[in-house]
């Protein structure tokens, strides 16, 4: 299987309720997304012409309309976060979630935003999402 990773950066904030570190507080990140993804054809001879597993330029496109333009500078909190703290998302480019804006869930956000972007041609076999320069959480599609 050969797949490609194209790398992405948005700023998001959010906060995680039920939490009780710093992290409970609304705070952002300098997020880097790292997208992989394979042909679903098998790849048993050399890809035909131009030769890639997808183009990068259109995996950019993809990945910049559903994933990019949504949570780029936005504050993501979860709708009991702000049962809890009804003022919180005044004045913010809010997004409300049914689940916490954990690093994983952001996952499975993105996952679930892109998987039918991509079918029937492409399948995404890994998402890296980096929060901080130490710290990322990791999607991989066990096939």
């Amino acid at each position: 299987m050969i797949s490609v990773t194209k790398i992405f950066r948005f700023e998001m904030g959010h906060a995680i309720y039920g939490y009780e570190g710093m992290c409970k507080f609304i705070h952002g990140h300098s997020y880097v997304l790292h997208v992989s993804v394979k042909s679903v054809a098998e790849n048993k001879e050399p890809i035909q012409q131009p030769g890639f597993v997808i183009d990068f330029k259109l995996l950019k496109k993809i990945i910049n309309e559903k994933v990019i333009q949504k949570l780029d500078h936005t504050l993501v909190l979860s709708k009991e976060y702000l049962n809890m703290h009804p003022n919180a998302g005044e004045g913010q480019n809010l997004l409300v979630w049914d689940y916490e804006p954990s690093a994983e869930n952001i996952l499975f956000f993105i996952k679930n935003e892109i998987k039918d972007a991509l079918t029937p041609y492409y399948e995404i076999t890994k998402l890296r999402l980096w929060e901080t320069s130490e710290s990322y959480a990791e999607w991989e599609n066990r096939f």
